[in-house]
């Protein structure tokens, strides 16, 4: 059971930005429940967000995208001295806020273009598949994912147990790369608990194996 805790006092609703017929969208559904991911899936969304990784590094992140993040991990509780592992890390924004809060931290992207326009020196950057994970199991504490992808297995294979997942989508429902909390739960194997709210225009729930 995912219990939603009250709206973050500076919640604002999303400009209207993507529908559920966007193609990320429809992607992410799919890949979220059981659609196989091929290697022109992976060539496609890598050759997109190296496209945009400069435009991203440029506008690093605004506090409005960074409240869910902060928000998540102050009222969702997950354990700060403990191994994050961020898929889909892109440029840095999750690393630049984790950066001093937690213990260790690994920032993941299939994206050569993200990781290079990503910070350096803040946490080692592992140019990766998502749904192919280079890391043993039980290798993450927190997996945390930022307008990710979810591939359900590799996330339950890599946290060990007892372990969370913080799933952030920094426009909410109108997040391209978007699914509401209960889909995530329902997605991953086994059964889930967590909390899950709204801030700065976005949503965020934090997850544990019931």
């Amino acid at each position: 059971m995912i219990v939603g805790l009250p709206a973050h006092p500076d919640y604002c609703a999303p400009d209207v930005h993507a529908g559920p017929d966007h193609p990320m969208r429809q992607l992410t559904r799919a890949m979220a429940f059981g659609e196989p991911w091929t290697p022109s899936d992976a060539a496609r969304v890598a050759a997109l967000f190296d496209g945009l990784a400069a435009e991203w590094s440029d506008r690093h992140v605004d506090p409005t995208k960074a409240a869910p993040v902060l928000d998540a991990i102050e009222r969702g509780m997950p354990p700060l001295d403990a191994r994050w592992i961020e898929l889909g890390a892109g440029t840095g924004a999750g690393t630049r806020l984790l950066h001093g809060r937690v213990r260790e931290q690994i920032s993941v992207d299939l994206s050569e273009q993200m990781l290079a326009h990503a910070p350096t020196g803040l946490a080692p950057k592992v140019r990766a598949d998502s749904s192919c994970l280079p890391f043993a199991d039980d290798a993450a504490d927190v997996v945390l994912l930022i307008n990710m992808l979810l591939f359900p297995t590799e996330v339950d294979r890599i946290l060990r147990p007892g372990g969370h997942v913080v799933w952030v989508n920094t426009l909410g429902d109108q997040t391209p790369i978007h699914l509401p909390p209960s889909d995530v739960a329902a997605a991953l194997p086994g059964a889930w608990t967590g909390v899950a709210s709204n801030a700065g225009c976005g949503l965020w729930s934090v997850l544990r194996r019931a």
